[in-house]
């Protein structure tokens, strides 16, 4: 357990049926869980434009309810892109479940 946790929202898009041309219709819905963030820094690319990519890292607490791939996350006041699968560690020796590690991608420009 981590005592001094933060929370955090996962925004989960859901396709909530279709519009009159056959596209997907989205709602989100929102999740809070709780855990420690990791942040990574940022790269600044620059080809013909400035773009910033930042990495970062949560690490979600016991039992808590873990992201999708295809989900957001807002870490601090800002949105995030789930980078990947989430991991989600078990103990093969005691079935003890630790927690969650979610890699966090932010692109801006």
């Amino acid at each position: 357990m981590m005592p001094f946790a933060e929370s955090f929202t996962i925004l989960a898009r859901i396709v909530d049926g279709q519009d009159g041309d056959g596209n997907d219709v989205y709602t989100t819905v929102s999740t809070i869980t709780r855990g420690a963030f990791a942040p990574a820094g940022s790269q600044e690319l620059i080809q013909g434009q400035l773009m910033v990519i930042t990495h970062d890292t949560l690490y979600l607490d016991e039992g808590q309810p873990v992201p999708s791939a295809t989900d957001q996350m807002r870490v601090r006041g800002t949105v995030r892109e789930v980078d990947g699968t989430p991991s989600v560690y078990r103990s093969p020796f005691s079935g003890w479940a630790p927690g969650a590690k979610v890699s966090l991608r932010e692109v801006t420009g």
